[in-house]
């Protein structure tokens, strides 16, 4: 039922700093829901988003972390833009360990979901999540599998992580910096994406 990261676990995360919708490595999205798969956010009454008390994260953990960010994060276009919207690769050290609830294995069938709830419609997940925040108030955010980069770890933070949030980062860098290049094309191309 509840996974729990240790402390030191290292959570990377890709985001943008400029653009519409621009935010810091720190920053939790308190506006919601939008189309992201495990938004625990509720519509308001005319069935839209809006800004809240629940806040989300998203990030990936293990040794394809980088990969996974890029999988997740370009999906839509599948072109990784290493320069538009300045995207930035940040990798944190949790301070304090983390209970997320774990749908990654059989969890998720004993709930009465499935493993499609990693992949399937983003809607149901949503609900899910809103089910899963209000029914587990230990649990400070979901662990899950990446239906981009398949079988890899990933995570949605809920703002009940924030005490586990360090006050720096590990490293945080634009994607274009030269020290991501390589690594950027060679996870593009074992995902059939582009690089520009």
């Amino acid at each position: 039922m509840l996974n729990t990261l240790p402390a030191g676990t290292a959570i990377f995360r890709l985001h943008r700093v400029e653009g519409a919708y621009p935010s810091q490595w720190p920053e939790f999205r308190y506006y919601g829901p939008t189309s992201s798969r495990f938004d625990h956010h509720l519509s308001n009454e005319n069935g839209e988003g809006e800004v809240q008390d629940r806040g989300i994260l998203y990030g990936a953990v293990g040794d394809q972390a980088f990969k996974t960010c890029l999988a997740e994060f370009f999906q839509q276009t599948r072109i990784v833009d290493v320069s538009r919207y300045k995207p930035v690769m940040t990798a944190f050290e949790i301070v304090d360990s983390l209970r997320l609830v774990d749908l990654s294995g059989d969890f998720a069938t004993r709930i009465g979901a499935s493993a499609a709830i990693n992949s399937g419609p983003r809607p149901r997940a949503q609900r899910w999540a809103q089910l899963i925040y209000n029914a587990y108030p230990q649990a400070q955010g979901i662990f899950y599998t990446s239906s981009m980069n398949p079988g890899q770890p990933a995570v949605a933070l809920f703002e009940r992580a924030l005490p586990a949030m360090p006050d720096r980062p590990r490293f945080s860098r634009e994607l274009r910096h030269i020290a991501y290049l390589e690594a950027a094309a060679n996870a593009a191309e074992s995902l059939g994406y582009q690089v520009v």
